[in-house]
């Protein structure tokens, strides 16, 4: 219903609706990831929502060996990263490659008979809408896509056949000669096609050979980390992650990033995690990030992650940021007043600490997966001191503040009176009460004033006071015995 309807009945009388009752605050998201990491393939530092895995594969290439990457002690991380975050349960996802300089495709050089150029394949980089390709956009990907050419001996006369191959899918193109088949290139979702030489000739029979070279940019630094974040800000993100990189490299990065979002209305929470997992008696790099970082907004997650790695068909420990891509991913599934507390993660964690440790990491609020029934998170909490060290509650403030901008901003530009702040009492009154009915709150106070003086400013004040449900991280037995 439009804010408000006057139609002339007569002159100098006016037909009024008051729509101001009607106003109520909408759904709010609490579950989106926003991550940066590097890929195989993708437009750098533009967000692309993906749906699942198979999505991410297809938007950012599959990743590359850990242990072996295409780029020495630079694996690729994004796709690994949201391998995990879907696997803790991650549904809606905004993602950003990043990279260091702009990435150049694989590429291969088809021959033509007698060894003569034929024409040059390269993996094709993402499309816009208009399905025009985006200029650094490609990478490495290509190297996963296998070529094979063979005569055709199912026409008369015989021609031949070229065919890709990416995983299960396939792409085959038959002709007469190099020329043929080269304009039907250009319908390939592989690849694109370079100019054609020799046209009339036949092939040189080519076995399955895979696109070559090319380069991603793995190797970023905290300056590509702050561009793809800063492509993020003005997306609704609630829950962030870095791929691959730790709290040592990120930290700072980061929190200048969730603070500036919250400056502007856009509260998200970081998942870090450490640079290192350590020993079950000594996690150094641990204790040391922890100690430097305590921001309400920042979650530091540890140990690392034990996971199959496609690419080498092994399984690998992945450092602690993969391990928070997996919690991430089950916080999103999570309502605000949910606690990570005792939740079960469908994982397991490369190092059991000992009891000892585990107790002065809590002690320095890092967020610690361990094997109990299952992996479970010890305590869902974030690196900061009280009333904010659990992540629960952080996040029942944020949706109580965007519940309330999104109740309040309809009534912008109304008449600041009595009437209208009363109808903004009960808008909000109507939110909050849900919220003491969904257990996100114990009780609140709220208050709609405007003074004269604020009246004539064009000022309403709102005034809350929330009373956040706490959840229960640790419980105390005491035992009599007789």
């Amino acid at each position: 219903m439009s804010e408000s309807v006057a139609e002339m009945v007569i002159p100098g009388t006016y037909i009024e609706v008051r729509a101001e009752g009607l106003i109520a605050v909408g759904a709010i998201p609490t579950g989106t990831i926003g991550i940066v990491g590097t890929a195989a393939r993708g437009p750098v530092d533009t967000v692309v929502p993906v749906g699942s895995f198979g999505e991410a594969v297809d938007a950012f290439g599959a990743p590359d060996a850990f242990g072996n990457p295409r780029l020495a002690d630079a694996p690729l991380s994004l796709t690994r990263a949201l391998d995990q975050a879907y696997t803790g349960g991650a549904r809606n996802v905004l993602a950003v490659r990043i990279a260091n300089g702009n990435p150049a495709p694989a590429t291969l050089d088809i021959k033509a008979a007698g060894g003569q150029p034929a024409f040059t394949l390269t993996a094709k980089g993402s499309t816009d809408d208009g399905g025009a390709v985006v200029a650094r956009s490609s990478g490495t990907w290509g190297r996963d896509v296998e070529v094979t050419i063979a005569a055709d001996t199912t026409t008369n006369p015989a021609g031949w056949r070229l065919t890709l191959s990416l995983g299960a899918r396939r792409e085959v193109y038959s002709g007469a000669n190099v020329g043929e088949i080269h304009d039907k290139l250009g319908s390939s979702s592989f690849v694109t096609v370079g100019d054609v030489q020799n046209a009339g000739a036949a092939f040189v029979p080519l076995e399955a050979t895979t696109l070559g070279g090319g380069t991603d940019g793995a190797n970023v630094s905290a300056a590509d980390v702050a561009r793809g974040l800063t492509a993020l800000e003005e997306q609704p993100v609630n829950i962030l992650l870095v791929a691959g990189l730790g709290a040592n490299v990120v930290g700072t990065i980061v929190q200048g990033h969730v603070d500036r979002t919250e400056a502007e209305g856009r509260e998200r929470i970081a998942v870090l995690g450490a640079s290192a997992a350590g020993t079950p008696t000594s996690a150094t790099a641990v204790l040391t990030e922890a100690r430097a970082t305590s921001d309400d907004r920042i979650v530091l997650v540890a140990p690392g992650v034990v996971a199959a790695d496609a690419a080498s068909d092994t399984d690998v420990a992945l450092p602690p940021s993969y391990l928070a891509a997996v919690v991430a991913g089950k916080l999103s599934t999570l309502a605000p007043q949910v606690s990570l507390t005792n939740k079960v993660l469908a994982v397991r964690p490369s190092v059991r600490y000992a009891t000892p440790l585990t107790q002065n990491l809590l002690t320095n609020r890092v967020l610690l997966v361990r094997t109990k029934f299952g992996a479970q998170v010890v305590k869902g909490i974030t690196t900061a001191q009280p009333p904010f060290t659990q992540i629960s509650i952080r996040r029942i403030v944020d949706y109580a503040k965007a519940g309330v901008r999104l109740g309040a901003d309809p009534y912008i530009g109304r008449l600041n009176n009595a009437r209208v702040r009363a109808a903004l009492q009960a808008t909000l009154d109507g939110f909050l009460s849900q919220m003491v009915l969904d257990e996100m709150l114990i009780g609140y106070e709220l208050s709609v004033t405007a003074s004269r003086a604020q009246e004539r400013a064009g000022i309403c004040s709102v005034v809350m006071t929330l009373q956040p449900t706490f959840s229960i991280d640790f419980i105390r037995v005491t035992m009599n015995l007789e």
